[in-house]
């Protein structure tokens, strides 16, 4: 074949590729095309701005077209459940060493010293211990270790639902608060590994307040965030002891002579106003700091020298009472048993124990002493409850339940969740307003946003218990509809402050898609709190993380305790 016609081969194979990538375009074309007709909705395709985003959305919720039921009237018990009832079996926490002797004490500890890499002091150290074998008389005597935070800790050794032989919490603040709600704890060590609580600020942010007000103190944190100068976040004082510690040094600042008067109240008040959020857990406050939506934030520490990316972007203010860590018996224990403790309490304060926790990042900063006197359990009763009561004063807390019904939800994933709503109830401020959606292939609203009252709080439980489940999951049509409530909400009442609780097992097969709706999420700073059942967590925890919310994982038999810790940080 001559050039001419290698030439007209090369032209022809060149207008086959063309027409091959056209028919292959138009039939993509087509099949999406087709899709979005099924939907009957157009999907994606304009970027959000502030400018377009409410007309946006007005188009998203008219695409939906979510149906209204009408919910009935249930009987609500107002008893509540006890702290034993709400607490899941122990096995959910299961042993992070078991001892084998003769003797075998139990012990909680709390995650900084009985977790993984840097968090492991405790672990290592029974491990070793045990594998000693040291004996009480002609006895051998091992260690148990449960990886317990020093508030669940807490509240399993109060119940009396399952009472280990010792307790080792970040700070003694939680051995007042066990021994003020019946519960006997005895200190046995005041200090097994160095630590303190701190404030972390962004270098940005710590010169600028340096140059203001000349140093970084309490007084300073409370001054600056009560004139909204910097967006500050801390965990939950009832479960957090770097949360609780914040909350009594915040009170302290108010009045250095007495924490609950009304001084310290007013100031506390006006502080919390500008207060963005009460972190959940300190993972939530580790994950809002990696986004950097947070300004200031609290945290130990141990962890904070341990975390490359908070030390880079973060200055560290230590504050509050010093978190070294004691040991507590718990109960009475047997003369054996007592022996066992005190001979682990001398392996754990050794020289060689010592380094090992110098080595984790603990025992720094051992020049820095607490200004603070001493708390007594009623006097820290009284703060967490102050707290309670006055945390959103000033903030209409709205928030809508969006409760997944598709078929993947059907038997015991929805019987948890509806059973984990009807229960958690009984946590949410009848200040507060909810409303509820529910979703399968369509979107319902269930019951219209509503002052928490008695009556709404009867209604809110009919609905739920009428959940049934079917058809498929269009769990970003159900946002969509939340979102639009929560928004003619705040119209009525600009100073309410929106929120979503998601309830899903994380499948979204029809509908909107996520990439659809997160800047609609974003622009209106909506956070979504995700709850998962039978789930796949990681992609409701995408979710989430688009406005700093937390994501949990509802196992059956601790999701009640898990809404309550939830329910009391956020309404």
């Amino acid at each position: 074949m001559g050039e001419n016609g290698n030439k007209k081969v090369i032209a022809l194979l060149g207008i086959a590729a063309v027409v091959v990538f056209f028919v292959v375009y138009v039939g993509i074309k087509v099949v999406n095309n087709v899709a979005d007709e099924v939907n009957g909705r157009k999907i994606g395709g304009e970027t959000v701005t502030n400018e377009n985003k409410e007309a946006l959305l007005e188009e998203y919720v008219k695409q939906v077209n979510a149906t209204t039921s009408q919910a009935r009237k249930a009987s609500v018990e107002l008893k509540g459940s006890s702290l034993a009832e709400e607490l899941p079996d122990i096995d959910k926490y299961p042993l992070s060493v078991e001892g084998k002797a003769d003797i075998v004490l139990e012990i909680f500890v709390s995650p900084e010293k009985a977790g993984e890499e840097k968090d492991r002091f405790l672990i290592d150290l029974a491990n070793q211990f045990n594998s000693k074998m040291t004996k009480v008389g002609d006895k051998t005597v091992a260690i148990s270790i449960r990886s317990m935070a020093s508030g669940l800790g807490a509240d399993y050794i109060i119940s009396k639902k399952h009472v280990p032989d010792a307790y080792t919490p970040s700070n003694d603040l939680w051995g007042e608060l066990i021994n003020a709600q019946g519960g006997k704890v005895t200190m046995v060590e005041k200090r097994l590994a160095g630590n303190v609580a701190g404030i972390l600020l962004t270098k940005e942010k710590q010169d600028e307040l340096v140059n203001k007000y000349g140093a970084i103190n309490m007084k300073t944190i409370t001054q600056a965030t009560a004139a909204n100068e910097f967006a500050m976040g801390y965990t939950n004082p009832l479960s957090s002891s770097t949360g609780m510690n914040f909350l009594l040094s915040t009170l302290y600042a108010y009045d250095t002579k007495d924490v609950l008067s009304n001084g310290a109240k007013n100031g506390f008040t006006e502080f919390q106003k500008n207060v963005p959020y009460v972190a959940y857990t300190t993972m939530q406050m580790r994950e809002s700091a990696k986004s950097g939506s947070l300004e200031g934030m609290v945290m130990e520490y141990q962890s904070y020298i341990n975390d490359s990316d908070l030390k880079n972007n973060y200055t560290f203010n230590q504050f509050g009472y010093r978190h070294d860590n004691p040991m507590y018996s718990v109960g009475t224990l047997s003369q054996e048993k007592q022996k066992g403790l005190e001979a682990f309490v001398s392996y754990a304060t050794s020289k060689e124990a010592q380094e090992l926790a110098t080595s984790l990042g603990f025992n720094q900063l051992d020049d820095y002493k607490s200004e603070m006197p001493g708390l007594d359990g009623n006097t820290i009763l009284k703060a967490e409850k102050l707290w309670k009561e006055n945390k959103d004063t000033g903030k209409d807390i709205t928030a809508v339940f969006v409760a997944d019904v598709s078929g993947s939800m059907d038997g015991e994933p929805l019987n948890q969740l509806k059973s984990s709503l009807i229960n958690g109830a009984q946590y949410i401020n009848n200040k507060n307003s909810i409303g509820l959606v529910s979703y399968s292939s369509k979107v319902t609203i269930n019951l219209p946003i509503a002052r928490f009252d008695l009556n709404q709080r009867a209604y809110f439980q009919g609905a739920v218990e009428d959940l049934s489940a079917s058809g498929s999951t269009a769990s970003f049509d159900a946002v969509i509809v939340a979102m639009d409530m929560l928004l003619e909400a705040k119209k009525d009442n600009p100073n309410t402050k929106p929120m979503m609780f998601l309830l899903s097992d994380g499948e979204t097969n029809t509908g909107y898609s996520l990439d659809d709706i997160k800047d609609l999420l974003k622009l209106y700073e909506i956070p979504v709190y995700t709850i998962g059942y039978n789930a796949d967590i990681d992609a409701l925890q995408v979710v989430s993380n688009i406005n700093e919310a937390a994501s949990i994982n509802a196992d059956s038999d601790d999701v009640v305790y898990k809404l309550k810790s939830l329910f009391n940080a956020q309404m």
